[in-house]
């Protein structure tokens, strides 16, 4: 290879925005901004990088969330019927799938961080165009291209959280990524109720608009910088990760070892390669727990709460889906303490059941309000057990279900498959989001009590799938983990 073909291939590896040398400056002067302690603190530099990043997730909750509480106006001042309200809602699903067949190529090739970038316009873009849609057009064009950026963030955010934080800190700050979620979805939820939904599309642009800069200010993955054979910004990403007075030979060595064997298995990894248990296993156990997440009709309550409440006899359903946003808030920042302490498994386990037995209640009560009056105390009663129910879904759905199983699918796909890996995972969560949003109104209108029925199957299913394939990952380097499947 000449002098000048290597050089071009160089240059086409370097990260799209590239690592930043603002953080340098730390191991040569002891003070930045007027304090030293906050840039040499480890947890606080990794968690100011979870911070700026976590704003995409927040875009990704805004967007589920808010073709909930818009419903009524949209369908009335564009004069749209349910069945293109419902497509409408669905679109973004589409779009994400979109975006997932290509995210995992794209942070391959060009960094976590350059992927964001590209996530960000097409949101920002879409937004505008919901917001000032006379017709279904631009209605849908919008939705498509915010669901495109969203497939984008759903898969790179948990895989740059887990490829920059200790394993210590690897649980919690990677259910960051899901908090950020359940906040977007509560702030469209709370937004909804009192701004009109074309000033509603304009706000669902802030997150990444505030996300563009900041991507400028954090380091890229140290992970991929060495599988790119990047080695000063390698090691100098990871040094301000950790802090600049902490020793990470260790850790630099580890990852480099692992980096080498996985190179030297497989340069090119091909579709072929993936029966090697090494390489379906985890695809396997990460596929799996995110087909699950969705099959468990999560999506379908959240994004047609409004009206599941009303079908439940509540008259304020807008408010009442606001309040289960706000639970699921709470009950996934309780997840968020817990993971690094519990572990991944128990709280997987816990709640599944949590959300089987809320199903079969929900289910119960629908099906018991078919056998009695509207203005008997018992239909008021069953309505107040299915609303509960829901909720007790949803929090259980929080503190396991929601979170884990993106960071989990972040921590096991070994580092030579996770672009082609990480897009299949994405690809299937999207697609069954998709048919659940699709089917959730239809089902719901056939029969509530059958629908929560299915979902209660399904979430009895997960149970078993989790005692018997899922490994605990809790404590573990992401290179143990990747020696486990080998």
């Amino acid at each position: 290879m000449s002098d000048t073909e290597e050089a071009r291939n160089n240059d086409l590896r370097r990260p799209f925005i590239h690592t930043g040398s603002w953080y340098r400056m730390g191991s040569r002067q002891s003070s930045m901004m007027g304090s030293s302690q906050v840039i040499r603190d480890s947890s606080i530099s990794v968690l100011a990088c979870v911070l700026i990043v976590a704003l995409g997730p927040i875009q990704f909750g805004f967007t589920c969330g808010y073709s909930s509480p818009t419903q009524a106006a949209i369908t009335k001042d564009l004069g749209l019927t349910v069945s293109e309200y419902s497509v409408f809602g669905s679109l973004s699903n589409v779009g994400a799938m979109v975006g997932a067949i290509a995210s995992g190529q794209i942070a391959e090739y060009i960094g976590r961080k350059g992927s964001l970038m590209i996530a960000a316009i097409p949101n920002i873009i879409g937004w505008l165009c919901i917001s000032f849609a006379k017709d279904t057009s631009f209605l849908y064009m919008g939705r498509l291209l915010e669901g495109f950026g969203v497939g984008i963030i759903s898969y790179t955010v948990p895989v740059y959280i887990a490829e920059i934080a200790p394993q210590n800190l690897r649980g919690g700050l990677g259910s960051v990524n899901q908090l950020s979620v359940t906040i977007g979805i509560m702030l469209a939820y709370l937004l909804g109720l009192f701004v009109p939904w074309r000033i509603l599309a304009v706000l669902g642009t802030l997150p990444c608009i505030v996300l563009i800069p900041g991507l400028f200010f954090i380091p890229e993955s140290p992970r991929w910088l060495a599988k790119m054979g990047m080695t000063d910004d390698f090691e100098t990403s990871l040094q301000v990760l950790r802090g600049f007075e902490t020793d990470i030979t260790v850790e630099v060595n580890e990852i480099k070892r692992s980096v080498a064997s996985s190179t030297k298995r497989s340069s090119t990894v091909r579709f072929v390669d993936l029966k090697r248990r090494r390489y379906y296993f985890p695809l396997m156990v990460g596929i799996g727990l995110l087909v699950l997440q969705q099959l468990g009709g999560i999506n379908g309550v959240l994004f047609y709460s409004s009206t599941i409440f009303e079908s439940a006899g509540v008259t304020s359903s807008n408010a009442a889906t606001f309040g289960v946003g706000a639970i699921q808030v709470v009950a996934t920042a309780i997840s968020t303490w817990l993971v690094d302490k519990a572990g991944r498994r128990l709280l997987l386990t816990i709640s599944s059941v949590g959300m089987t037995i809320s199903l079969v209640i929900v289910a119960a009560a629908f099906y018991l309000k078919g056998f009695v009056s509207h203005d008997s105390d018992m239909y008021s009663m069953l309505s107040i057990l299915s609303v509960v129910g829901v909720v007790a879904m949803v929090v259980s759905f929080s503190l396991g279900m929601g979170p884990i199983p993106w960071l989990i699918m972040s921590e096991i796909l070994p580092v030579n498959i996770k672009g082609l890996a990480g897009s299949i995972a994405t690809l299937a969560n999207w697609f069954f989001s998709w048919l659940i949003t699709m089917t959730a109104n239809l089902l719901l209108a056939w029969s509530s009590g059958g629908t929560f029925t299915l979902y209660a199957v399904v979430c009895a299913f997960t149970v078993v799938f989790v005692t018997l394939w899922v490994p605990e990952t809790k404590g573990k380097t992401l290179e143990e983990l990747q020696a486990l499947f080998r």
